[in-house]
């Protein structure tokens, strides 16, 4: 929260509003689409356009810290899901099949709870660093409205993008699922901890990568990784040129 609403711009109720807007909008229509999208980058480049526009100071410094992570996360994201699938490979792999489902149907459990606990303490931490540190609310209760709505957004919209990411890019069983979340998860859980915010999305889409790649190049399919780097490029551009010329001609 601190490092994107106090670190990066400096904000106003002007900025808040026109960023968490146009990032909101970008990120429905990149999941209306089944596209993969990251809050983080559209959150950011809002803030980043819309401060620049109403002539605000960025911290430069914090921004490349955030690109960064955008670019380091999800690298080590895939090299930490390589890393647990060998050491699965050599543990339970070894273990007889009906032992092995039974331990890997607790792990995936495991796993995607650690996911879903990096969903709040990045993601939407992210989402409500501006709100929290401008005064509109306490942690406690953006936390709250924020849980309440990340529901919701589960409930109605999360299925579109489980497709393209649970069967779009490699075939995943519970073996090669429980090294892709855990790796992610690892990935994610270390960027909060140094107070970056970095996209979940991606982190995942890069351990299913590294376990693709480690089943065989073959297995992985690249027309939807083509598409996933284009949003991972055009979603910034897109937010930041939305929010700049928005602020531009109805505020400034």
């Amino acid at each position: 929260m601190k490092t994107v609403g106090e670190d990066l711009v400096s904000l106003n109720i002007e900025i808040i509003g026109v960023s968490l807007i146009m990032s909101s909008l970008a990120i429905i229509m990149s999941n209306w689409k089944k596209l993969p999208v990251s809050s983080h980058q559209a959150i950011v480049s809002s803030l980043v356009g819309s401060g620049l526009a109403f002539g605000k100071n960025v911290d430069l410094n914090t921004l490349m810290k955030i690109v960064e992570s955008w670019i380091i996360s999800p690298v080590s994201a895939l090299f930490l899901s390589i890393l647990v699938y060998k050491v699965m490979e050599r543990t339970l792999s070894k273990m007889p099949p009906l032992k092995t489902e039974r331990y890997l149907r607790t792990l995936l459990l495991i796993s995607g709870g650690i996911i879903a606990y990096n969903t709040g303490a990045n993601e939407l931490a992210t989402a409500l660093g501006p709100v929290v540190y401008f005064g509109l609310m306490s942690p406690l209760q953006a936390g709250i409205m924020g849980t309440v709505l990340l529901w919701f957004g589960a409930i109605l919209l999360s299925i579109r993008v489980v497709e393209t990411v649970g069967k779009g890019i490699t075939s995943l069983d519970p073996f090669s699922g429980f090294a892709a979340q855990l790796g992610a998860g690892l990935s994610v859980f270390i960027f909060t901890f140094l107070g970056m915010p970095v996209s979940t999305t991606y982190c995942i889409i890069g351990s299913i990568t590294g376990v693709g790649i480690l089943k065989g190049i073959r297995t992985t399919k690249s027309p939807f990784l083509k598409k996933i780097f284009l949003s991972w490029i055009l979603t910034p551009l897109t937010a930041f040129t939305l929010s700049y010329s928005i602020s531009t001609l109805f505020f400034v």
